[in-house]
């Protein structure tokens, strides 16, 4: 990773916090961000919460896609910024109206201590409490001032006529007073002083001009102008800025996120994608009700009991989202096998609503067994999928057979059919599949597919022919070493393919592995302790990659670290 001189000179001025106060004051505003890259990169959470309690532009976007070599924020440094963003609603020289967070999270427990999606998730949630705390407490100090300074004029007024009032007052005072009080025979330009009435008026005159004050902009108080653009609601005529985040809602955080998505306040958390796992279907449906209409991109619902039935009551709700493109659903009990009531009219109900998501081009349904019914699921689309994830559903040849002849393969640009069996009988339909989607399929996976040695050599040819296939995964397949160096040979004729997932040969696992094993018995199952095997096995699918010249494809067998995202475009 090359580091450009402003890159290097920002290190050294976030390195040393005692030298802050000398620059803060004095360095210009175009580089506040490669100050604020630099106190990420090198953890200065010190640097990061003063960058960005003073932030000059309207929009901060921490996270996304980072350079390559670079690792996410440091918890302590994402912590700083939450702080930092509810001290600068106070602070006059913070000009933040849009806090962009979506990206920012990783898997727990990563390497420099990244914080995860929920971690984050209450973090952020805290941190909208906090700030409408915090305004509250400003406003109802600015309201006791407010009425001290009304009760304090009400009194000197009541002064000033019980001073009228008493007898003898006016030869007492002597003429000047008899000049400043008016009678009602005196007009408005008689008198020298104002009366009771103009007091009156003066008071009322005051807090009507308080009233009006509430349409401009206080950033204290986290009021929006009358100028601004127009919101939603009335409830963003209070937001001072727009926290857009992705969320990781479940049973533990969800309270969390319901209170600081249902009231009102100065920060306003909007959501990109939500993950919810293990929540019932009627907080899942409350959830959706609080979170914005137009920003919500993704759904991704985990290891919730919901059913056909409790999906099909969803969907609508997911209708009104007008961004949605993405519904990822796993592990949610969906299995129609078993004798239920009026099952298939609750399938036909969710059908339905998968066609009222009008946007969707990305539909993942792991685990949810639904054999010969993924006809009646697509057809029902209004427009083709680019992402289909279908791993575990338990797909018949028919399935098979309707995807390969429907608009769907035309589009495709990522496929998984992982742990669906696959045998001679879908063969065909495969090879027509991958012949439809040659020119657009980017990510193929089939692992744990029992792809065979001959299944494999039959497929191999519609393989080649995909000429935009940057990853393929076939792990957990019982080939031998023979059929795998036919899958690398293959591979390394494919210009695009820039990472291939490949399976342990058998003949490296110990003896005693049934002929024809499973995924399941392939990945319980040890290999042989004999390191000699393993290279021996390395040694040739390296020749065969050397002697192609390929040096930008990446072969692996490790299962649990492969990511297909990690492909450079």
């Amino acid at each position: 990773m090359v580091f450009s001189l402003v890159d290097l000179c920002a290190r050294e001025v976030v390195s040393d916090h005692s030298s802050s106060p000398g620059w803060l004051g004095c360095v210009p505003r175009e580089l506040y961000r490669p100050l604020l890259d630099a106190a990420f990169t090198y953890c200065r959470p010190l640097a990061v919460g003063e960058l960005v309690q003073r932030w000059p532009e309207r929009t901060l976007r921490v996270g996304g896609r980072r350079r390559q070599g670079q690792g996410p924020p440091n918890r302590l440094c994402v912590q700083a910024l939450l702080l930092a963003v509810v001290r600068g609603l106070a602070d006059k020289r913070c000009a933040l109206q849009l806090l962009d967070l979506c990206g920012l999270q990783c898997e727990e427990g990563g390497v420099g201590d990244p914080m995860g999606g929920w971690s984050l998730t209450v973090a952020l949630c805290t941190m909208v409490v906090q700030a409408r705390a915090g305004a509250q407490r400003t406003l109802w100090r600015e309201g006791e001032r407010e009425r001290k300074r009304v009760a304090a004029m009400e009194r000197e007024r009541d002064q000033v006529k019980r001073e009228r009032e008493k007898p003898g007052n006016e030869e007492e005072v002597g003429r000047p007073l008899a000049k400043c009080v008016r009678t009602e025979k005196d007009g408005p330009e008689t008198s020298g002083c104002p009366g009771e009435g103009e007091q009156i008026k003066g008071v009322r005159r005051r807090m009507e001009m308080e009233r009006r004050k509430e349409n401009t902009v206080d950033r204290v108080g986290g009021v929006a102008s009358e100028e601004a653009k127009p919101s939603e609601n009335e409830d963003d005529n209070e937001v001072v800025v727009c926290v857009r985040a992705d969320l990781f809602v479940n049973a533990r955080s969800w309270e969390r996120v319901r209170a600081a998505l249902g009231t009102p306040g100065p920060l306003k958390l909007q959501c990109r994608y939500v993950r919810v796992e293990e929540l019932s279907v009627s907080s899942i449906g409350s959830l959706l009700d609080l979170l914005p209409r137009r920003c919500l991109m993704g759904v991704d619902i985990r290891y919730s009991c919901l059913g056909v039935p409790g999906l099909a009551l969803l969907l609508p709700q997911l209708a009104a989202f007008p961004a949605l493109s993405s519904l990822r659903l796993h592990y949610c009990n969906l299995d129609i096998r078993r004798d239920m009531a009026d099952q298939q009219g609750a399938l036909r109900d969710m059908s339905l609503g998968l066609g009222r998501l009008v946007h969707l081009c990305c539909l993942s349904l792991t685990a949810l067994r639904l054999p010969g019914h993924l006809r009646m699921l697509l057809s029902s689309l209004s427009q083709p999928l680019e992402v289909l994830e279908l791993p575990y559903l338990s797909l018949t040849p028919a399935d098979l057979s309707y995807l390969s002849c429907s608009p769907h393969a035309f589009s495709l640009q990522q496929l998984d059919l992982s742990e669906n069996r696959l045998d001679e009988s879908a063969l065909p339909s495969i090879r027509q599949l991958l012949s439809r989607a040659s020119d657009c399929l980017l990510h193929l996976s089939l692992s744990g597919c029992g792809l065979t040695d001959q299944l494999l050599t039959s497929l191999l040819p519609s393989l080649a022919r995909c000429r935009s296939l940057k990853s393929v995964a076939v792990a957990l397949n019982p080939l031998y070493l023979a059929g795998l160096l036919d899958l690398v040979r293959t591979a390394v004729g494919m210009p695009s393919l820039r990472q291939l997932l490949y399976p342990n040969p058998l003949e490296d696992y110990q003896p005693g592995l049934p002929p024809m094993p499973t995924s399941a018995q392939l990945l319980d199952w040890p290999l042989d302790e004999l390191v000699t095997v393993h290279k021996a096995t390395s040694l040739q699918l390296d020749r065969v990659v050397t002697e192609s010249g390929r040096s930008d494809l990446f072969l692996t067998c490790d299962l649990l670290n492969y990511n297909k995202d990690l492909v450079q475009d």
